[in-house]
């Protein structure tokens, strides 16, 4: 199920309406269910992986906060970094990975040729997955205690709103959120149904409208003028934006009507004064999760120059990564890495 379908026009409201009628103790349990309901749309037997990654990090996350020795403490915790990041790569990078070998292969004249497999990449993996992998450092770190309820934890990491493209959320704001049973507000249904209105309109009209000039233009650009891919360019920034940041805006809209406050996920990234300012508006949600776990981790840039050099450029890099399963999305994070150095 998407925002801008149908399906979704009836979901939200008959949600909405049933999570303020049901009593306060099982509120949290009809979104679980409603959640589960919202993926399951797609495809539902990709619901078990999603359950699996929310089981493996829910047991992990226990383990290290009752484990004292820290040797075994670690251990578990690249265990279960280890079991996340080899669904996703399975999933999201095998193609990828089969391409770059038989390449590689080629062009070193062997005739060892790997056949592409046809992997369906479950909607959102990308999302829950880091998700669950940030709420487990946390645990690991003392930055958040362990959730001992699994099916509380199961709604943080499923919470449908921001399930399948973020915000990405931390489990020291969500968690907390989900814990608590809300009432309706007025003032607050009235501001996310005004938030998700915009973000329908970013997504439906000025996104939407506009893939229909970008993909003409670029689904035929030997016949195209030099002007109209120039053109085509510009429109497709504009659609990128509206259509990433309109879909942010409706969930953060719906989480607000059912009572939760997700982040901020873009802030006018196109009035950016460097390539590191642009990061710091653009998917912020994203952006701020590779700091925390991947850049602080690596050192930041507290172990010198050339470390710093290369901790920017390892971040960027798998940012890259993270957007596609292709060699043209490394290539593009590492320019990015390479501007961040110069700007």
């Amino acid at each position: 199920m998407i925002f801008n379908s149908f399906s979704y026009l009836i979901f939200f409201p008959v949600v909405t309406l049933l999570y303020f009628v049901l009593p306060r103790k099982i509120r949290w349990v009809w979104l679980l269910v409603s959640s589960y309901y919202f993926y399951m749309n797609w495809h539902a037997e990709y619901a078990l992986l999603m359950a699996a990654s929310t089981l493996v990090t829910y047991i992990c996350a226990l383990a290290v906060s009752r484990i004292a020795k820290p040797k075994a403490r670690k251990a578990v915790l690249v265990g279960g970094i280890v079991f996340n990041l080899g669904m996703l790569g399975y999933f999201k990078y095998t193609g990828m990975f089969i391409d770059v070998l038989n390449r590689v292969c080629g062009a070193l004249g062997f005739a060892l040729r790997l056949p592409q497999v046809d992997i369906l990449l479950p909607v959102g993996i990308s999302f829950f997955t880091f998700q669950a992998l940030g709420y487990m450092i946390d645990v690991y770190k003392g930055r958040t205690k362990a959730e001992t309820n699994l099916f509380r934890y199961a709604l943080f990491i499923s919470f449908f709103p921001q399930l399948v493209a973020g915000p990405i959320e931390r489990s020291n704001r969500l968690l907390r959120q989900l814990a608590e049973p809300h009432d309706f507000d007025f003032r607050r249904a009235r501001d996310g149904l005004l938030i998700m209105l915009l973000g329908f309109f970013e997504k439906v009209v000025i996104a939407d409208r506009a893939a229909i000039y970008v993909n003409a233009i670029f689904g035929n650009w030997v016949e195209s003028s030099g002007a109209q891919i120039a053109l085509a360019t510009a429109v497709f920034a504009v659609q990128d934006l509206c259509d990433f940041a309109g879909y942010s805006y409706i969930a953060i809209g719906t989480a607000k009507v059912l009572g939760v406050e997700l982040m901020t996920n873009f802030r006018q990234p196109y009035f950016a004064h460097s390539v590191t300012n642009f990061w710091a508006r653009w998917h912020i949600s994203l952006s701020s999760w590779f700091r925390d776990y991947v850049y602080v981790p690596l050192g930041a840039g507290r172990k010198g120059e050339k470390r710093k050099a290369f901790n920017v450029m390892a971040v960027y890099t798998l940012s890259g990564l993270w957007h596609g399963a292709a060699l043209k999305y490394v290539a593009w994070g590492m320019l990015n890495g390479a501007l961040h150095r110069v700007a």
